[in-house]
C-alpha cells in the first residue's frame, strides 16, 4: 500500500467496485487490481467472496437439472436405491441419485473454490456450463450490499 494515499480511504467506491468488475472480465488478478486501486490485495479477495452474487439456474443446466453428477453423461446405472422393486429410470436422469448413489462425485468448479471466486472472466460462456451453482461479482448489488 502506498503511503503517499491518504489515511481516509476505508470504503470502496462505486468506481472502485466498476474497475474490479470490469478487470475480472479482462482476466486480471488481486494484485494488479490492488495495486491500481492502491489498497491491499487481500481487501480485494474479501469484496469478493462477501459481495458476490448467487446465480443458480438450474434449467439452463444441460442433461437434467436435478443430477449434479460428474458421472451423469456416462452413467447407465439403474436402481441406485437397492430397493426390493426395481427401477428403472437411469441414474444419469434421477434427482434422488444425488444423496443414494455411492459413485456420486459432485460437480465443481475450481474458479469459485480458490481466487478469483467467481465466473467472471471465465474461457466458458455461461450457458454452456454445467456447474449448477455459479457465483458472478456485479458492482451495483454490491454497492447496495
Amino acid at each position: 500500500m502506498s503511503n503517499s494515499i491518504p489515511r481516509n480511504q476505508k470504503h470502496l467506491t462505486l468506481h472502485n467496485r466498476q474497475y474490479i468488475e470490469n478487470s475480472f472480465d479482462q482476466g486480471l488478478s488481486f494484485r494488479e487490481i490492488a495495486k491500481f486501486l492502491c489498497k491491499n490485495p487481500t481487501t480485494i479477495s474479501k469484496e469478493i467472496r462477501l459481495h458476490r452474487m448467487d446465480d443458480i439456474h438450474p434449467k439452463r443446466i444441460f442433461n437434467n437439472p436435478h443430477n449434479f453428477c460428474t458421472k451423469r453423461f456416462k452413467c447407465r446405472k439403474t436402481n441406485a436405491f437397492n430397493k426390493l422393486f426395481i427401477c428403472d429410470t437411469k441414474c444419469a436422469s434421477c434427482m434422488k441419485c444425488n444423496q443414494v448413489c455411492k459413485d456420486f462425485v459432485k460437480e465443481e468448479c475450481s474458479r469459485l473454490n480458490r481466487a478469483p471466486y467467481v465466473c467472471n472472466g471465465c474461457d466458458k460462456q455461461k450457458s454452456h456450463c454445467t456447474v449448477p451453482h455459479k457465483y458472478t461479482y456485479n458492482a451495483k448489488f454490491a454497492q447496495r450490499k
